[in-house]
């Protein structure tokens, strides 16, 4: 436990399990335990259970035992036990916020805004249950007829990342369930905590044993291989990185898995001269510093037409530069700290780069010293072409701004990616907006807001940024196979 932890935030720690969830039983990891840490200050905050290969299979084997009664189970109740967890999500959001804080750094606020986002999937899907459609057609050659129904795809596995540790679960576990799936949990090993709450929260909200089986593990690759290795398994979905994506693909292929990639991103924030130039400025703020910057759907490049781009980097360099940084527990803080020294690292090198070639800090640019993982709210201009941090994922509170000249050089710029996750436009053209918005090779579009998260949406990219889509009505479809009867009448 952290020197550092009030007695609040140790009650709410302690008050997670921190065993492996298995056919509806907590038990011990056959390799021991796994330490969770603070990034705030680099201490422990606690140890959960470190699974085994074998502790893998036997959560597999119970998601496939509990298959088919779950699959039968009625859709009415499947929806009302999502319901229920969704309302034991927001009475306690305040505690699961603190907790989610502690594990994974960003401030208060920002944890009570994924508790609320992360929730709402569970009261969505909650609806969607009820309403698995088939259909009843007649044949066109009039001699019979067709019917469609829709059945869940089987047992799952879902693979969680570090930095939305219970949105990224719910978006998942939610139309899952809503469709009559089992499955496998694999949260990231920095932030378990968040995963075993909302695991519990499912238990004591009716939810059968074996649908829902949790596994924390030290080494994922070696721990989720021999799953993703073995026939009874049907579907995977992951979020994470393009890189640790395809290798996944690689794997999947044995068995053709049904697969859901969310996956890298490099979204371009464009703004033009028409734009009101402090609307865009609030939109940055948001889609750059939600979640520290460490999100994929995270402005990571900023075109501004040359016009207004000196403007734009002042007023947001003003801004950025008067962010509170610290523990985000404390109040009045903004910007908690990077999830680890590597990523730190990682953020530190490309602005050194950045600066190396040329580009300048209008503000900040530098690690923090002292305890903990935290980087200065960065803005910098006069970036060049080629800059790392135009083609990398920066994952940090770093804003490269760059000019462009007219729309067709926005938009060439824009595309000049391998990921098409997000991307951000600002313009008070109606006209010039729609042309933007359908030449921009991305899933998702922010138009005049800084936003685009929405659990009623269809969330998901294309290109190396990955494939299917989480929420909206597309969502519970990523879990159902569509079956088709040939009837002779």
């Amino acid at each position: 436990m952290s020197t550092t932890t009030a007695p609040a935030e140790q009650k709410i720690v302690d008050e997670v399990p921190k065993q492996l969830y298995i056919g509806g039983e907590w038990r011990d990891g056959a390799k021991g335990t796994l330490a969770v840490e603070d990034p705030a200050t680099g201490e422990s905050l606690c140890e959960v259970a470190d699974a085994s290969t074998d502790d893998a299979k036997a959560a597999l084997t119970a998601a496939v035992e509990a298959g088919p009664d779950w699959a039968a189970h009625a859709p009415r109740e499947r929806g009302e036990i999502l319901r229920r967890a969704f309302e034991a999500i927001v009475s306690r959001a305040d505690d699961l916020a603190l907790l989610m804080t502690l594990e994974m750094g960003k401030p208060l606020a920002e944890s009570k805004a994924e508790i609320a986002y992360g929730a709402e999937f569970f009261r969505w899907f909650s609806e969607e249950a009820v309403r698995i459609n088939g259909t009843y057609a007649t044949n066109s050659n009039g001699q019979g007829r067709v019917l469609t129904m829709k059945q869940p795809v089987g047992p799952c596995l879902l693979i969680t990342p570090w930095n939305f540790p219970l949105a990224m679960g719910t978006r998942k576990i939610g139309p899952a369930i809503a469709a009559g799936c089992t499955m496998v949990v694999k949260p990231a090993q920095q932030t378990p905590l968040s995963m075993l709450m909302l695991v519990k929260i499912l238990e004591d909200s009716g939810l059968p044993s074996g649908v829902v089986n949790l596994i924390t593990a030290s080494s994922s690759g070696e721990t989720m291989a021999p799953l993703i290795a073995d026939g009874r398994l049907r579907k995977l979905s992951f979020t994470g990185s393009t890189e640790i994506g395809r290798k996944l693909m690689e794997q999947a292929s044995e068995n053709l898995l049904r697969l859901s990639m969310e996956l890298g991103g490099n979204a371009p924030f464009i703004v033009f001269d028409d734009a009101d130039v402090d609307a865009a400025v609030q939109g940055a703020m948001i889609a750059k510093m939600r979640n520290i910057g460490e999100a994929c759907t995270s402005a990571n490049r900023f075109h501004v037409a040359d016009k207004v781009a000196e403007q734009f980097a002042e007023k947001l360099a003003e801004k950025m530069g008067a962010l509170k940084v610290g523990r985000g527990t404390e109040d009045d803080v903004q910007v908690g700290p990077l999830i680890d020294d590597g990523q730190r690292s990682k953020v530190a090198q490309l602005v050194e780069d950045a600066i190396g070639r040329g580009a300048k800090a209008v503000v900040g640019g530098h690690a923090r010293d002292g305890a903990g993982y935290f980087y200065d709210p960065t803005v910098l201009t006069d970036v060049p072409d080629d800059a790392k941090l135009l083609h990398e994922e920066i994952f940090g509170p770093v804003a490269p701004v760059k000019g462009f000249g007219d729309e067709d050089e926005a938009i060439a710029a824009a595309n000049d990616t391998e990921y098409g996750l997000v991307a951000y436009v600002y313009t008070n053209d109606l006209k010039r907006a729609l042309r933007v918005v359908e030449r921009l090779e991305t899933g998702m579009v922010g138009l005049n807001q800084g936003m685009v998260s929405n659990a009623g949406a269809p969330f998901g990219g294309i290109k190396q940024s990955g494939f299917g889509r989480e929420g909206g009505s597309e969502g519970i479809e990523e879990y159902l196979e569509t079956k088709y009867v040939a009837v002779n009448l």
